[in-house]
């Protein structure tokens, strides 16, 4: 099975501490990488995981909250240094670019690689990316300012056929072409597709739902998911606070992933006031038991 995993790179709330980053993650599908919000440290914690950064192919921000991107200009300019020439992909709200331009204006730096921008669309399941390995949807977010979540899907890759067969039903190459593509052939008048092709390979999904408050609306597209990331600001007895913020208690993001159904639920964006983060984790337990922390450094198999 392919690589499928998110590394955690930042899962602190605005403020960052000694240990503790502002939101950044790092998925890895396959060797591709989708950097997903840029708080300040990304790039420092790219090189203490050991995550080569040339690599990353699309950035996805959320929202222009500065603990979700002010570390994107450091690690432009540090690509530029290191010599960069392949064209990156920044998604992100519109007036990004606008801020990336001012910046880079203010130090004269003309970067040796050319930036494609892609304004975010606020609206649940649009397809704001399809490659050739996943398929990434917009979450409509609830926050003080426009934000959006996403559902990163892998896409079913093309069934080899069993070796075998080949020779057994004397195939020519017309027909290995046709049965790739999902087109039965015939023997003895009867169709052959399945039984010729290996078993499909299980695809996974990963649903990011950063800083909003509690949201059933966006249920009915993370249904399911293998992995669902989800903001668990403060503990449930700040839910007046979290709701005055537009953030999300243990509990509300518990039964967002228990009403969704997902198989497992990761928090994070965690209020610099907590120190033991095992009391945020006990709490959405009460609720979903299949729960764990995003933890800086850490990587999660999807």
């Amino acid at each position: 099975m392919t690589r499928f995993e998110v590394t955690i790179l930042g899962a602190n709330s605005a403020i960052p501490t000694a240990n503790r980053f502002p939101t950044s993650q790092l998925l890895n599908v396959n060797e591709s990488y989708y950097l997903i919000d840029c708080g300040e440290g990304t790039q420092i914690q790219l090189r203490r995981n050991k995550l080569k950064f040339q690599r990353i192919e699309t950035i996805f921000i959320s929202h222009l909250h500065g603990d979700h991107y002010f570390g994107l200009i450091g690690l432009l300019t540090t690509m530029h240094l290191l010599k960069r020439e392949k064209p990156l992909k920044i998604i992100a709200p519109e007036r990004l670019q606008e801020i990336i331009s001012i910046q880079l204006r203010a130090g004269g730096t003309q970067l040796g690689y050319s930036i494609d921008y892609v304004p975010l669309v606020f609206e649940n399941g649009y397809e704001i990316l399809k490659d050739e390995k996943i398929s990434v949807k917009v979450l409509k977010l609830s926050h003080r300012i426009d934000c959006a979540g996403f559902v990163f899907e892998e896409l079913e890759k093309p069934r080899n056929l069993q070796k075998d067969n080949i020779d057994k039903y004397n195939l020519t190459f017309e027909e290995i072409k046709n049965l790739k593509n999902s087109i039965p052939i015939i023997r003895d008048k009867k169709e052959l597709l399945e039984q010729l092709l290996e078993e499909k390979e299980i695809t996974r999904t990963y649903a990011y739902v950063t800083d909003t408050k509690a949201l059933e609306s966006i249920i009915p597209f993370i249904e399911s998911v293998d992995l669902l990331y989800h903001e668990s600001t403060f503990l449930k007895n700040e839910t007046k606070r979290a709701k005055a913020t537009f953030h999300s208690t243990t509990h509300q993001a518990a039964n967002i992933a228990l009403k969704a159904k997902v198989k497992r639920l990761m928090l994070g964006h965690y209020s610099t006031r907590y120190l033991d983060l095992e009391l945020l984790l006990a709490e959405a337990r009460e609720v979903f038991e299949n729960c764990i922390l995003a933890i800086e450094g850490k990587t999660v198999k999807v």
